[in-house]
């Protein structure tokens, strides 16, 4: 089993999250080539992520399965935005720490 972490993302966790659920037990080949023609930033982040697990275990994409995929709330950066009559609104733009575990379907012992 060979795992790949992602700190500090500029990317919403809740949303990530919904992508992360639905390539959890696939196939690293199948989920990387899903989500390739997702046109989502989650997307584009999660198949770096499981390309970087597979390569750190030296393994085939086509051999390994995604056994999990976890993202994390990481902190959020504060930001302010000018708004009538002097006032300011708070902008929240969250990160997010994504951990990618794959390895062989019936796991490594």
């Amino acid at each position: 089993m060979s795992t790949a972490l992602l700190r500090y993302s500029r990317l919403s966790p809740t949303k990530a999250r919904l992508l992360a659920r639905q390539i959890q037990g696939m196939n690293a080949e199948v989920a990387i080539a899903r989500l390739e023609f997702t046109p989502n930033k989650a997307a584009r982040i999660l198949s770096r992520v499981i390309s970087a697990a597979v390569y750190n275990g030296g393994h085939d994409s086509k051999s390994v399965a995604v056994l999990s995929c976890r993202v994390d709330a990481g902190p959020v950066l504060k930001r302010h935005m000018p708004r009538a009559r002097g006032r300011a609104t708070a902008i929240r733009k969250p990160t997010s720490h994504i951990l990618v575990k794959v390895g062989k379907q019936g796991g490594d012992k």
